[in-house]
């Protein structure tokens, strides 16, 4: 309130002061060109002035209001084209987030085919097709991306690739990511993708292939990077062994292919425990138990002990002596006393077998223990205590078995 005081009374003041000046003096102001002359006073003048000032700015301020009127109104005018493209790309990516996919490919189209910069919305539309199984129409996106944005080529084909693998496609995702890798062969997201579609379609020898280049370009850490060559190399293990239908033959796969690992790996105990679990499958029990106990003279590890339980050498009872030597620095191992308990079993010593694998079960119950103690008491006559380890042993296996209560016996 004080504020409109000051202004009232300012141009009051400058009012008064304008009167003063206009009865003072009138002026004079002449202004003539060839034919035309104009006369006034100063003030008339000044006013006319102000007056052509206020008709301009009028007529500017109509004509922008009837241009914003018509801009609202007109459907095609540039504002609503704008209005309606923003409109599109929120709507699109809402329905994309949200899994309202044909919607979402409807917008997004919309949208990539107003803007200058379209790229993300014809990869969004793309996958927005593929979900709904509308693979040609997804691939067709695609190319129209490429065309309006052919230097992001690499992004494109990435994306190709993944909606190639969501398909279940993954001969065509693999040569997208084959032809990206030798444009483009320091990409680490192409790498990162050729990884994953290894894994997903087992091409284990494949992904060996792969791994000097994972790891000097670091794709992954240094720990994931090494359990996945261990886990590779396992795996390739395993194909070889049963790349032919003839045991020698696959033997000799076998063979080569733990030739193929270097000294390092070869005494790596989850690789050596593939190489053994195969020769074992494959028949050729003496190999695996020469190979295990190389490995466990070297370093002793609890998985390589249970598997030496399970094979038969050329020499059971040495075995059995070496397996106890073991017992004096690992007297609480279960696997180490199952492994016992099955090699006195080999060189029927029945209550020391007994013996063995009920000390296993002391230790930790697990089903092979209690499998192997039935059996044993089984053949010995014990029919009942057999029985119950058996049921102890299923339940142990698959603990869903005791979910839901079992009808009672009449």
């Amino acid at each position: 309130m004080k504020r409109l005081y000051v202004v009232m009374f300012l141009v009051i003041a400058a009012a008064a002061l304008l009167g003063l000046a206009i009865a003072e003096h009138p002026g004079y102001v002449l202004i003539a060109y060839r034919n035309f002359r104009f006369e006034s006073s100063l003030w008339a003048t000044l006013a006319l002035v102000a007056v052509l000032w206020l008709v301009i700015w009028g007529i500017k301020v109509l004509i922008e209001l009837l241009t914003t009127s018509g801009g609202v109104v007109n459907p095609w005018s540039r504002r609503n084209r704008s209005r309606r493209v923003q409109i599109a790309i929120e709507q699109g990516q809402m329905d994309l987030a949200e899994g309202r996919w044909a919607s979402a490919q409807k917008h997004l189209h919309r949208a990539a085919e107003a803007e200058r910069q379209p790229l993300l919305y014809y990869l969004g539309a793309a996958r927005a097709a593929n979900e709904q199984g509308l693979y040609e129409e997804s691939d067709r996106l695609l190319e129209r991306a490429l065309e309006r944005q052919p230097q992001a080529e690499l992004a494109i084909a990435l994306s190709h690739a993944q909606l190639q693998t969501d398909r279940n496609d993954t001969e065509g995702a693999l040569a997208t990511l084959q032809a990206m890798r030798e444009r483009h062969p320091h990409s680490i997201q192409v790498l990162r993708q050729l990884q994953r579609l290894h894994q997903q379609r087992g091409d284990w020898s494949a992904l060996i292939r792969l791994l000097p280049e994972l790891r000097k370009n670091k794709i992954l850490p240094a720990a994931e990077l090494a359990d996945l060559e261990r886990r590779a190399w396992g795996e390739n293990l395993s194909l070889a062994a049963h790349r032919d239908e003839d045991g020698s033959v696959g033997l000799q796969s076998l063979t080569r292919a733990w030739q193929q690992l270097t000294s390092a790996q070869r005494q790596e105990p989850q690789l050596v425990l593939a190489y053994a679990e195969q020769l074992r499958q494959l028949g050729a029990q003496a190999e695996a138990e020469e190979v295990l106990r190389i490995a466990l003279k070297r370093q002793y590890d609890s998985h390589l002990v249970r598997l030496y339980g399970l094979l038969r050498g050329a020499d059971p009872d040495r075995q059995l002596k070496l397996a106890e030597g073991w017992l004096k620095e690992h007297p609480q191992d279960p696997s180490l006393l199952l492994t016992l308990g099955r090699l006195c079993l080999q060189n029927s010593l029945w209550g020391k077998a007994r013996d063995y694998l009920e000390s296993s079960l002391r230790v930790q119950r697990n089903p092979e223990a209690c499998a192997e103690l039935a059996r044993l008491l089984a053949r010995l006559g014990d029919t009942e205590q057999s029985n119950q380890l058996f049921q102890e042993g299923l339940g142990l296996l698959d603990e869903r078995l005791l979910a839901f209560s079992l009808p009672v016996p009449v």
